[in-house]
């Protein structure tokens, strides 16, 4: 033998090995798709007997000579099942039962179904209802009139209509299946789930009669299947769902809603990536992406996670909260670490909330924009306080101290009062020199948002340089001391007059300026801390260290001694 047919030999042989390897893995793989599914064990003896009939016969020359004829309170036993109707044809050969006339299957204590005909199968164990089905398994019944139930499988399913009753809930679908094992069912095509307070629209539904709870998936075909497709709808007494992937429970009212789900409520809407809600305790959960939006109060909400409770009134939201108010010509920004919102006196006439926001606290809005460490909103007076180092600015104008509360009309201000150490700094437009009034309190008054009146009360001082109206050029430097100082605007927000009381005043000449005299004492320009633009409020600059404000030490009342 040469090398030639030596190395031919054994290509040979390792093909046919290799084929042979190959079909083996094909036969297991087709074993393990075509495997079947797994059934009840058949008992020994499977035969359908005959039990009665008021009369019986043959007809060898009719339609079905193979067909024992039975008529009259007729009853037939299977397997531990009972089928009983007015007449039917019995075929003993094929195992099989044709049956007329108000037909009952019954089967243990569990399950019963009744119709008008049916066909049922005892070699495959497979019983095919037709005309006002009723099947009824343990707490639940379903209507159809093309049914089909599978004993060994242990599954009914009908394919041209068909409803579910679940205690108060009703499920009707063009197609659907029971298992009654693990009482698990599917239904598809126009779905309608409805309970006491909801209803539910989609193309696919899993429910869960054991634990009433449906599970929604995919999309909802309106007009019975002919009209726009979109997510699938639950509807409630509080709004409506719109959801391609969510679990709901009939018997709580417990929602969970995954994929960007949406829940609409009057002028209010969230949407998220996930979303919790419990009618009974009232708690509501959002997760990833969450969007807030309020229509009637022309705000919305951005974040990565809000908890709130509608029985409470209280809640939060963290995560990149942002909140946007658009009810003002421009829209504002307002962002910080972690948002809460707190009910009182819930339900009532006289109900009112808290939002408090911190820490981090900054806001945009192309005419103002401020920081803090804490804010705190309330509704009851429609005042909003920041805490801790805030500072606003409008334009040019700077305004800080220790608290600053701020009235509102609707979402326009009112007034505003700085409590502690106020100091208000405004540019001029050359960049160098700064208007500024520094005083224990500082109250400023708005018209239709417009500043109007400034007042300033106790210690006042005050660097003010005069503007020559022709040429635009600076006079001089301004410099007095006083008790308390009230300056009136015009609607441009020009200084129209200062009202003094036991004023010390020095007008400087601007070549004769004591290089003191140019700032007071207090003076601080935080320019740089200032949120540029909607996306920068997300970027917290808090003060240097040693640029805080000083932490004042407030008198105490002198202690009163009663002498017995």
């Amino acid at each position: 033998m040469t090398a030639t047919d030596k190395h031919q030999r054994y290509y040979r042989g390792h093909r046919v090995i290799l084929t042979m390897a190959l079909c083996f893995f094909v036969i297991g793989t087709l074993h393990a798709f075509l495997a079947p599914r797994k059934a009840k064990k058949r008992p020994v003896d499977n035969k359908v007997y005959l039990l009665h009939a008021d009369e019986l016969r043959y007809d060898m020359a009719g339609p079905n000579p193979d067909a024992q004829i039975a008529k009259g309170h007729v009853a037939f036993k299977h397997q531990g099942a009972f089928l009983s109707c007015d007449s039917a044809y019995f075929y003993q050969g094929s195992n099989s039962v044709k049956a007329f006339g108000h037909v009952r299957f019954r089967q243990g204590d569990t399950l019963s179904l009744t119709c008008t005909r049916a066909w049922y199968d005892g070699e495959g164990q497979m019983m095919e209802a037709r005309n006002n089905v009723v099947l009824k398994h343990r707490k639940q019944t379903l209507y159809t009139d093309s049914l089909n139930y599978d004993r060994l499988y242990e599954y009914a399913y009908f394919f041209n209509g068909g409803k579910l009753v679940d205690g108060k809930s009703q499920l009707s679908a063009d197609w659907g299946e029971y298992h009654t094992e693990t009482r698990l069912a599917k239904f598809n095509y126009d779905v309608q789930l409805r309970t006491p307070k909801n209803q539910v629209s989609t193309d696919t539904l899993y429910y869960d009669t054991r634990k009433s709870r449906a599970h929604v998936v995919g999309q909802y075909t309106s007009a019975k299947g002919h009209g726009k497709v979109g997510p699938s709808i639950i509807k409630g007494e509080n709004g409506t769902i719109t959801t391609e992937n969510a679990y709901f429970n009939t018997q709580n009212d417990q929602a969970e809603m995954f994929g960007r789900s949406t829940v609409v409520n009057g002028p209010k809407t969230i949407t998220g990536d996930t979303l919790y809600y419990d009618s009974k305790s009232g708690n509501n959960r959002g997760l990833g992406n969450v969007v807030f939006v309020d229509n009637e109060n022309k705000n919305t909400l951005t974040c990565g996670e809000v908890v709130y409770n509608e029985h409470t009134g209280m809640g939060f939201a963290t995560k990149d909260a942002l909140v946007k108010d658009y009810s003002q010509k421009d829209t504002l920004f307002m962002h910080a670490d972690t948002m809460r919102i707190e009910t009182f006196n819930i339900n009532t006439d006289s109900v009112y909330r808290k939002v408090h926001c911190y820490p981090h606290m900054r806001a945009f809005r192309l005419d103002v924009q401020a920081i803090c460490d804490s804010l705190v909103f309330n509704s009851q007076d429609s005042c909003m306080t920041m805490y801790r180092d805030p500072i606003v600015w409008n334009g040019t104008r700077q305004l800080l101290g220790e608290v600053i509360k701020v009235y509102m009309n609707d979402s326009t201000i009112r007034e505003a009062h700085v409590l502690g150490q106020a100091l208000s700094v405004e540019a001029m437009p050359d960049s160098v020199h700064y208007n500024q009034v520094a005083s224990h309190d500082m109250f400023a008054y708005f018209q239709d948002g417009v500043i109007r009146r400034s007042d300033a009360i106790g210690n006042v001082k005050s660097v003010y340089f005069p503007v020559d109206d022709k040429d635009t050029t600076l006079i001089g430097l301004n410099y007095m001391e006083t008790d308390t100082m009230r300056m009136y605007l015009t609607p441009e927000r020009k200084l129209h007059h200062i009202w003094t009381n036991k004023v010390k005043a020095t007008l400087y000449p601007m070549t004769q300026i004591p290089p003191m005299k140019l700032k007071l004492e207090s003076f601080a320009w935080f320019d740089a801390l200032r949120p540029v633009d909607k996306d920068d409020v997300f970027h917290w600059r808090g003060k240097a260290k040693g640029t805080e404000l000083k932490s004042i030490e407030r008198h105490a009342a002198p202690l009163q001694q009663l002498t017995l």
